[in-house]
């Protein structure tokens, strides 16, 4: 399962189910799940740990230092969840001490070529992320997430669950759950209410959804009196209560702001 012009350090823990292409090199701190796939020319290393059934196209370059000038060779981490694709040339570097150490991608997410995912970036599940997206440090994406390609995310920025981000759009600041928009910098438009419906959102999930969306954007609120008033819409309609909530706990946390129209 080993391509004999691999290299694998003599630490690796590698599944004996695991395959590894042509020329690619697996370092000694690293540690790879069951059924997992590395293709040709890739370079696993630093002190990583991947779960099952990931596979690795040609060229990936995984677990690499953080491109932090505060670096000091700190044995900092990448956790990688199952089931993840990571095409052509995609980067994944570790985290750093400045934060929790550790760079996190979850479950099932689909990774396109050329993306980039700095260090201490935390990623949950089923999310996707289009060709040559460029994701700054300490970034966090919810579950079900999709990025347009070409698109760049600064820094700290937080997407929340079920958002989707279109192609070549410049994002700022924080992006609520549910929400759809591009641009740049990036504007909302509205509700991802086709997203929605596909993962099982009800009718009525989506139109209480939909009057969030014009509480935080469309009364001029500011961000403290739309959440009180989302606290109102939600009490009023105690069956879509949870889909409210995820919004109102990201908004409570908006640490650098959220993108406006």
């Amino acid at each position: 399962m080993i391509h004999p012009t691999a290299i694998i350090a003599p630490g690796a823990q590698l599944d004996e189910s695991v395959q590894v292409g042509p020329y690619s090199i697996v370092g000694e701190h690293v540690k790879v799940g069951a059924r997992t796939r590395i293709g040709p020319h890739c370079v696993i290393d630093g002190h990583t740990s991947i779960g099952p059934d990931n596979h690795f196209y040609r060229y990936c370059s995984i677990g690499g230092i953080p491109q932090d000038k505060k670096y000091a060779d700190e044995p900092t981490g990448l956790e990688i969840g199952a089931g993840n694709t990571f095409r052509e040339f995609v980067t994944v570097n570790t985290g750093t001490v400045q934060d929790i150490g550790t760079t996190r991608l979850g479950d099932d997410n689909w990774i396109m070529a050329y993306v980039h995912i700095a260090h201490d970036c935390q990623l949950a599940n089923h999310i996707i992320i289009a060709n040559s997206v460029q994701l700054g440090g300490h970034i966090h994406i919810g579950d079900w997430a999709i990025i347009g390609g070409l698109s760049a995310v600064h820094q700290f920025v937080r997407i929340g669950a079920h958002a989707m981000v279109g192609g070549t759009s410049s994002v700022r600041q924080d992006v609520p759950p549910y929400m759809i928009g591009a641009g740049d910098s990036f504007r909302p438009v509205g509700i991802n209410a086709e997203g929605l419906g596909r993962r099982g959102f009800t009718a009525d999930d989506v139109l209480v959804l939909k009057e969030a969306y014009k509480i935080l954007y469309r009364r001029q609120l500011k961000l403290p009196q739309a959440v009180d008033a989302l606290l109102v819409l939600q009490q009023d309609h105690p069956h879509e209560a949870p889909a409210v909530q995820v919004l109102i706990d990201f908004l409570r946390d908006a640490g650098r702001g959220i993108a406006r129209p």
